[in-house]
């Protein structure tokens, strides 16, 4: 009986969704139709109200995406968002597997009694899902951050089929658009700036404008044999992993139903939101020590739940660097499971960004922060105190310095490239260390910068944590 009721449960709650849908589409294709009405009359007497030797841009009118009816606004492009259709098989997915695993595993564990080696399996395959879409999906065939042998770009592929979280095609593609137009709100697919709920789920659950890829972002992958046979058969993938391959170790454990709830359910239902996480809180809780450009924030303990993911500031301004975590004190288990491939040859060309680079990143940053604190005590319309007084003499002093190390950094690059044109090839070692030594004084100087803006920010009662 309560095995019944907890299988119903999940119909009830997708045929509420569904009915949900329905109205919604109803109300939005009511509202559209009107439009279209109004916009066809208006169309009609525009042609009989028109003159011939008057022009008309055309150009201007084409341009404008905001339409006024009755004195009310409608920007065409959030209308399409508005009448988005319901995309069903991510929606059905989405919405029934929650509902299911909050009946399910608790009646299973309540009436069941699961054995050590289940919850290893159930262990075993929430690291492998996780990571898969850390070190596959993500940094090696989003950012081709390094190169992975085959053997473990294969085992990261059936583990990301295992998360169920579409084909490389679909992934891949999707998460290019979102950082090339990250936090716009019709471009980018799961842009913060929507809120919470559309950014973690509500962003796959209907077929909206930001979400259709023509995948011409990924010709690197759309010519991989393997890939492609993904990307067609994905149904079938999903099944055979989900189902089959679950049920096989379960039956091999002599638990084939309790692998299924733990491994099988509840491990989805917890891979699904945890990666959900990064594109919705890592956009709105955290610090950013890298760039204020995008809503990307740096947050230690979603990196504790996203397998090193959560260091999302940093990702975001360097986006091609393997590692997310760049400080060695920073939890990033993705890229640690990548340096350790590559001892054992199993990854190669590992992309990072030189220390110089960061830290030039992170002070600048600072200089930002210091500025935007002097600006709202000015704005304030009171007089700065003797020691904000000092403190803004100070941040100009700095930044001014900093802005002379910045000048040799620049120019030390420049004649890097220089050297090494006109070099020999028997003197590139040379060349190479004499650059090294040159690099190093930058670099000291630089960290020099930052230890000088932690002074300045105590010398106000700011514990300015510098990385």
């Amino acid at each position: 009986m309560i095995a019944k009721k907890a299988m119903g449960l999940p119909l009830k709650g997708l045929r509420f969704a569904i009915k949900s849908g329905d109205s919604i589409l109803q109300n939005a294709t009511t509202q559209v139709t009107r439009f279209k009405t109004w916009f066809d009359d208006t169309k009609a007497k525009s042609a009989l109200d028109e003159q011939p030797t008057a022009k008309r841009n055309y150009a201007t009118i084409a341009a404008q995406s905001d339409v006024s009816i009755n004195d009310e606004t409608i920007d065409l492009r959030e209308l399409e968002f508005t009448k988005a259709p319901i995309n069903w098989i991510p929606a059905t997915i989405l919405i029934a597997t929650p509902i299911a695993a909050a009946i399910i595993t608790p009646w299973y564990l309540f009436t069941h009694q699961v054995s050590a080696p289940v919850w290893g399996v159930f262990g075993a395959f929430m690291v492998w899902t996780g990571i898969s879409i850390t070190a596959g999906y993500h940094r090696l065939l989003s950012h081709r951050a390094y190169k992975a042998h085959p053997v473990v770009r294969n085992f990261l592929l059936l583990g990301s089929t295992l998360a169920v979280q579409g084909s490389a095609f679909d992934w891949v593609s999707g998460h290019r658009t979102h950082h090339r137009h990250v936090d716009d709100r019709m471009d980018d697919p799961y842009s913060a700036k929507r809120g919470f709920f559309f950014s973690h789920i509500g962003w796959m659950l209907r077929n909206y404008p930001s979400g259709k890829f023509d995948y011409k972002n990924i010709p690197d992958l759309t010519k991989d044999k393997v890939l492609q046979i993904q990307h067609k058969y994905y149904g079938l993938w999903v099944l055979a992993a989900n189902i089959g391959l679950v049920a096989a170790v379960g039956w091999l454990l002599g638990d084939v139903w309790g692998t299924l709830v733990l491994a099988g359910l509840l491990r989805l239902v917890l891979t699904h939101h945890f990666t959900f996480f990064i594109n919705s809180l890592c956009h709105m809780f955290g610090s950013r020590p890298y760039t204020d450009t995008n809503t990307a924030r740096d947050n230690f303990i979603l990196a504790l739940f996203t397998w090193g993911e959560g260091y999302h500031n940093y990702h975001h301004f360097f986006q091609y660097d393997y590692r997310n975590g760049v400080k060695l004190w920073q939890y990033d288990p993705t890229k640690w499971l990548i340096a350790g491939l590559s001892k054992l040859g199993l990854a190669t060309e590992l992309r990072t960004v030189d220390d110089t680079t960061i830290k030039h990143a992170e002070v600048q940053m600072q200089f930002k922060q210091a500025q935007q604190q002097i600006d709202t005590v000015s704005a304030s319309g009171i007089d700065i105190p003797h020691i904000m007084q000092s403190f803004q003499d100070r941040i100009k002093f700095e930044y001014y310095a900093f802005t002379q190390t910045v000048e040799e950094w620049q120019a030390l690059k420049a004649k890097a490239i220089e050297m090494k044109k006109n070099e020999f090839a028997d003197r590139l070692h040379e060349v190479d260390e004499q650059l090294k030594l040159e690099y190093a004084k930058i670099e000291e100087k630089i960290h020099e910068h930052n230890d000088n803006l932690k002074i300045a920010f105590r010398s106000i009662g700011y514990n300015k944590k510098a990385a």
